[in-house]
C-alpha cells in the first residue's frame, strides 16, 4: 500500500462471516454444495404489500432526490404505532424515533456519539462482535462481563456492581439473545434499568430478534425510568425478512436521539424514499403474516433439533429467536475443530461459538434460515457422517 492503515485497524480483523462466506462461495463454485446453516439471514421474503408498496413507490418520478436525515414522518409514525402495539411502548415520533439505514449503522453511531479515547464499554461474553470491533475503532476499551449457562445466560449484576465501573460509559446487551437465544424477563430489565442509574452507564439494548419464535416479545422502554438511561435499537432484517433492505431504528430520549443524529447527519444523506415507504407498509404487516412465518421456523427448528441429536450436541428447546445455541460433545476438541470437521467432511457450514467471545469455545449455532429440504439434506449427511464414524 502507499500509506499505512490507520492505527485503530491494528486489533481489528475482517469480519469473521466477510471471510467465511467469502470461502464458501469460493468453494461451491469449484463444484461443491455447501449448506450454510451459519447465517441468520432470511431466506423468505418481506409481505406482498410491502414488495408492491417498493415497486409502486420506485415508478414514481419525483421519489428518487435525498431524504430527510431522521427519515420521513410517515415512517416514523409507522414505527411509533408498531412499538405501542407489539411491546406497550409510548414514542414520540417527532423526538424519540430515528430510522436507520440497518441498526448495525447505529452501533456506530452511538459509539461515535458518546466514546470518547479510553471511555470503557461493558461488552456480552458471549455476544455479538460488533459491540467490540466498534468500540476499538473509536478508541474506547472494551470490558467483557461473561454470560454464563449456569444462570441462564443473564447478567450478574451484582458482580458487576462491585467492580471499579468509574470508566464506563455504555453496557451493550440483546434480549432475545444472540448467540444463546435466551428470552428478556421483567426481572432483567428492571434490574438493568436500576444498574444503569446507579451507576451512570448508558444502557444500549440491540432487539432485532423479538418477534420470531418468541411469544412475548419485550422493549426495555416499556419500564419505568427506561427513557433516562437507555437507547434500544431495532431492526425489520430479522422481524420482517427485510436483512438486505437494510431498514434500522433507535428509539430513547430525545436528548440522546439528537445527539446520535449529530453524527448520521454528516454520515449518509438519508434513506431511499420507496424503501421507508415499503418499511411503513411493513410496519402495519398484520399478526397473521408473522405468524405463519414462525410456523416455517417451527418446522424447521424440529429438523435442526435432529441435526444436533445426531451430532450429539445438547441444547435448551425454550430458546427463542432464529437459532439454536447447543453445546458440542464432551469429547470434541473445541467448537472451532468440531465446526470446521463438519464444513469438510459432509459439507455442511454451523458457525463455531468462538466467534462470539472465549464463553462460546464450547458451542455452535445453527440458523433456520435456511429451506427444509436444504435442512433435511444437512441431517441426511451428518447421519451419513455418524455412521461412517462408528464402522469398524
Amino acid at each position: 500500500m502507499l500509506i499505512p492503515a490507520a492505527n485503530r485497524l491494528s486489533h481489528i480483523s475482517e469480519y469473521y462471516f466477510s471471510r467465511k462466506l467469502r470461502e464458501i462461495r469460493k468453494r461451491n463454485s469449484q463444484g461443491e454444495d455447501i449448506i450454510n446453516l451459519g447465517i441468520g439471514n432470511p431466506d423468505m421474503k418481506p409481505s406482498d404489500g410491502t414488495i408492491k408498496k417498493l415497486i409502486h413507490s420506485a415508478m414514481e418520478a419525483g421519489n428518487h432526490g435525498y431524504q430527510p436525515y431522521k427519515g420521513i414522518m410517515g415512517l416514523r409514525s409507522a414505527i411509533s404505532d408498531w412499538y405501542l402495539a407489539t411491546y406497550g411502548v409510548s414514542l414520540d415520533p417527532e423526538q424519540e424515533i430515528l430510522p436507520l439505514i440497518g441498526s448495525k449503522e447505529g452501533i456506530m453511531h452511538i459509539s461515535m456519539a458518546f466514546l470518547n479515547p479510553g471511555d470503557q464499554v461493558l461488552v456480552p461474553n458471549p455476544g455479538y462482535p460488533t459491540y467490540t470491533s466498534i468500540s476499538k475503532m473509536v478508541g474506547a476499551e472494551v470490558r467483557y462481563y461473561d454470560l454464563e449457562e449456569s444462570t441462564h445466560w443473564y447478567p450478574n449484576f451484582d458482580y458487576l456492581a462491585k467492580q471499579d465501573l468509574s470508566k464506563v460509559k455504555i453496557i451493550w446487551l440483546n434480549y432475545p439473545h444472540m448467540p444463546t437465544g435466551t428470552a428478556a424477563t421483567d426481572e432483567l430489565f428492571k434490574n438493568l434499568i436500576a444498574f444503569g442509574s446507579a451507576h451512570k452507564i448508558l444502557i444500549c439494548h440491540d432487539n432485532p430478534y423479538s418477534l420470531v419464535l418468541n411469544p412475548s416479545p419485550k422493549s426495555i422502554l416499556a419500564y419505568p425510568g427506561a427513557k433516562e438511561v437507555a437507547l434500544e435499537l431495532n431492526s425489520l432484517s430479522k422481524s420482517h425478512n427485510m436483512a438486505g433492505w437494510r431498514i434500522g431504528m433507535l428509539s430513547g430520549a430525545s436528548a440522546y436521539i439528537n445527539e446520535v443524529l449529530k453524527v448520521k447527519s454528516n454520515m449518509d444523506s438519508g434513506m431511499f424514499l420507496p424503501i421507508q415507504e415499503a418499511a411503513t407498509e411493513a410496519l402495519s404487516t398484520p399478526y397473521a403474516w408473522h405468524e405463519s412465518r414462525n410456523t416455517e421456523y417451527r418446522e424447521r427448528r424440529k429438523i435442526a433439533w435432529q441435526l444436533l441429536d445426531s451430532l450429539s450436541c445438547s441444547y435448551n428447546k425454550k430458546q427463542v429467536g432464529m437459532f439454536i445455541w447447543a453445546k458440542i460433545p464432551e469429547h470434541a476438541q473445541d467448537a472451532e475443530h468440531f465446526s470446521e470437521s463438519i464444513l469438510n467432511q459432509k459439507q455442511v457450514f454451523i458457525t463455531p461459538g468462538f466467534i462470539f467471545g472465549s464463553a462460546g469455545v464450547r458451542y455452535i449455532r445453527v440458523s433456520l434460515c435456511c429451506p427444509k429440504d436444504r435442512l433435511e439434506a444437512a441431517l441426511s449427511r451428518i447421519v451419513e457422517m455418524k455412521i461412517s464414524a462408528v464402522k469398524p
